[in-house]
């Protein structure tokens, strides 16, 4: 035992909520892209990021890498205007790179776009704007199906296992629940397209610290499955206590980065961003 309860080896291991096939084959602009298991190197990595919105804005990420193992949990924390959430758009294909790359599982997917990316193993859960308000619950769990072929029954019930208050509320239109309910939706329904990363763009924003920590505690257990976590987050103590890795972004550039627990003993970083 570790001692920190958010670090103990604990949390459901049934790794079938995760993508099972860890190669595939996926049909882009009539370009065949094939995934390599195996590979050296990150599980997935955006290597020397530069760029900005639009064609001609200016840049926002300055050579900025981001790294997350296969089962890990990686956070990204640091300042506002940091570039943190940028940094997650950016791996997820949501503005263009000039410079720099993205590989998943060895593969460069750089040049693929966010629609491609989901169906290549990868879920992104929005900071807001995150579920359909005027569906159900069982309906939002639904839509992260869409792009299944096979029965997804099974996996729902792994979601309601995650997030048992979704089951008691499965029938009611996502906008009534609370805030951190409608973050177990969010999750629940990426979770629905099997990932092999889960991306998460301030889970805990405006929730009570009781609802951060179930957050964390569920995201802690999604990992356990072998699922990679790749999380912006604003309450960077608490989530660096979870993270296996830490990236304290400073002006679009990484300042310092290391484990959640060389972080949190680092005095300038302690100083600089954990308000001492």
């Amino acid at each position: 035992m570790s001692g920190n309860p958010y670090q103990d080896d604990r949390g459901n291991k049934d790794a079938s909520i995760a993508n099972p096939h860890g190669a595939g084959t996926l049909s882009v602009s009539g370009t065949q892209v094939r995934a390599m298991p195996g590979s050296d190197g990150p599980f997935l990595i955006g290597e020397n990021m530069t760029g900005g919105y639009g064609k001609t804005g200016p840049n926002i990420l300055h050579g900025c890498t981001i790294a997350v193992e296969k089962g890990e949990i990686a956070v990204i924390v640091g300042p506002n205007g940091a570039g943190k959430s940028t940094a997650m758009k950016a791996v997820f294909g949501m503005l263009d790179l000039r410079e720099g790359r993205v590989l998943l599982d060895g593969e460069d997917i750089t040049q693929l776009t966010p629609q491609a990316r989901v169906r290549y193993g990868m879920g992104f859960v929005p900071q807001t704007s995150n579920i359909f308000t005027s569906m159900t619950v069982e309906e939002n769990l639904e839509m992260g199906a869409f792009i299944r072929e096979d029965d997804y029954r099974s996996t729902m019930e792994q979601v309601y296992e995650l997030f048992p208050i979704l089951r008691d509320k499965r029938r009611q239109p996502a906008g009534e629940l609370s805030g951190g309910q409608r973050q177990q939706v969010a999750v629940g329904r990426a979770l629905m397209t099997q990932p092999k990363v889960l991306m998460l763009d301030e889970p805990t924003a405006g929730v009570s610290p009781i609802v951060m920590d179930e957050l964390f505690d569920r995201i802690i257990e999604v990992a356990r499955t072998g699922i990679s976590i790749l999380m912006v987050e604003q309450n960077a103590r608490q989530a660096l206590e979870i993270a296996d890795k830490g990236y304290v972004l400073v002006q679009g550039a990484n300042g310092y980065s290391g484990s959640g627990k060389d972080l949190l003993a680092d005095p300038e970083v302690r100083r600089s961003f954990l308000g001492g």
